[in-house]
């Protein structure tokens, strides 16, 4: 692994939880969690499978009326086609929403044709709308259903649609360094969103860590000083996950032109109020 920059951790730390993004499901408590983080924050909101893109596109400008900077989640398999394509896109460039996430999202069965994040892609560029930021998805631990081979080829193909890249949830700031490093061997200049948790009870991490697909993941957790250490972390943080080490992990880094990482995405899954509670106390501490 490359040599990170010298300056100081707690600089970089402070750099990256000041520019974070939070992401919120759409679900009832939105309006809810949205009002605990700080007036203006950067929130990306998900497509949910229960609720669909136009719950999404819904909050997305509720959200932006109520002046913070938002990140639609346009999940390719959630579209039925170009007409409802340009119809979010209007809506969304009306509201002012200048930066989109376009994932394939996780239907078994897209409900049109878009069947992969690369066919919005590329449907969206032939739009008389335009967004100045579009971001795809990353997967430092791979995917389950997916090889890497294929991963690697699909970024290859939407790498040219795309201004950044949002990883999937990981506990590991090495796993993240060296994938970026991969990357960057392949061609892949992107800037490089880092997805992290938020603040919550290790239980329900693991829980949603196993739904999402994140295996190696979730054995960091469990083995990262020993099964004696993941106990006594446990006990000691009150059950509670925190995302110190990792964050810190990442900071020496922050403004490494190699890594390029342009900031973090933080998972909250809706438990704003306690990640905000620790962000405030790192940044004041």
């Amino acid at each position: 692994m490359s040599v990170g920059t010298q300056r100081g951790v707690a600089d970089g730390v402070t750099q990256l939880l000041n520019t974070a993004r939070f992401e919120l499901m759409p679900f009832d408590s939105f309006e809810g969690e949205l009002s605990e983080l700080p007036a203006g924050a950067t929130v990306a909101i998900t497509t949910s499978p229960q609720l669909g893109i136009d719950r999404t596109v819904e909050k997305c400008e509720e959200a932006a009326e109520a002046g913070y900077e938002v990140v639609p989640h346009i999940a390719a398999r959630y579209i039925e086609g170009p007409e409802e394509l340009e119809e979010i896109a209007r809506r969304l460039t009306e509201a002012g929403i200048t930066d989109i996430f376009v994932p394939g999202g996780d239907k078994e069965e897209a409900v049109g044709e878009f069947e992969s994040a690369y066919d919005l892609l590329v449907a969206l560029d032939e739009l008389e709308y335009e967004f100045d930021e579009v971001g795809i998805t990353g997967y430092p631990e791979g995917h389950d259903f997916i090889s890497d081979e294929e991963l690697a080829e699909a970024m290859e193909k939407k790498a040219p649609y795309a201004t950044y890249i949002v990883t999937q949830l990981c506990y590991d700031s090495d796993t993240i360094l060296e994938w970026i490093e991969d990357i960057r061997a392949r061609g892949i200049d992107l800037p490089v969103e880092v997805g992290i948790p938020g603040v919550m009870k290790y239980e329900k991490l693991i829980n949603i860590s196993r739904k999402v697909g994140v295996g190696d993941s979730v054995k960091f957790l469990r083995k990262t000083t020993g099964i004696v250490g993941f106990i006594k972390q446990f006990i000691g943080s009150r059950g509670r996950y925190k995302p110190d080490d990792l964050i810190e992990g990442l900071a020496p880094y922050v403004d490494d032109e190699t890594y390029k990482l342009q900031g973090l995405h933080i998972y909250t899954f809706n438990q704003t109020s306690d990640l905000e509670s620790w962000r405030q106390s790192r940044l004041n501490g």
